[in-house]
């Protein structure tokens, strides 16, 4: 069984929780305060991926980073990996909707699939969910809410 060491990083959207395994970054997601939640791991801020993961989320957050180089340890069905490496071609600063990712993935009329793996997304910005917009150009879902993805993107300076 694999270790999951994890840490909570306050950020200008919100606090992340950061997990990794000894093979990589394995998640950052949008903590939300609910009852009785268990949190699985070990807390463990000083494991090298969890510092080099605040390092250069920090460098993005100050507008000195648009790119990422980190291992990922994703678990996920071949088709959520297919989307997740899809948000990863996603440039810095531009957006892309559900069904361009679809086609991209090869499964054209597969948007609302491409919707369902965007959301279950493991690695938020990292693997730049925030970047997908609606058909009309709209902000849809988001983990972090949709407020925090506007923020994402003016950070960006992207236009859809």
């Amino acid at each position: 069984m694999t270790t999951t060491y994890y840490t909570l990083m306050d950020s200008p959207v919100g606090t992340l929780r950061l997990a990794a395994t000894d093979k990589g970054l394995a998640e950052i997601s949008f903590e939300r305060p609910r009852r009785g939640r268990q949190r699985t791991g070990i807390e463990n801020a000083r494991h090298p991926v969890l510092v080099e993961t605040e390092r250069q989320l920090r460098e993005y957050f100050a507008g000195r980073r648009q790119a990422f180089e980190l291992t990922l340890d994703l678990a996920g069905t071949p088709f959520q990996r297919s989307v997740w490496n899809a948000l990863l071609t996603i440039p810095f600063g531009e957006t892309r909707t559900y069904g361009e990712l679809a086609r991209q993935v090869g499964r054209p009329s597969a948007a609302r699939a491409v919707g369902a793996a965007n959301g279950q997304n493991p690695v938020a910005i990292v693997a730049p969910c925030h970047r997908v917009i609606g058909a009309s150009g709209d902000l849809t879902g988001f983990a972090g809410g949709l407020d925090a993805k506007a923020r994402l993107l003016r950070l960006e300076g992207a236009r859809s």
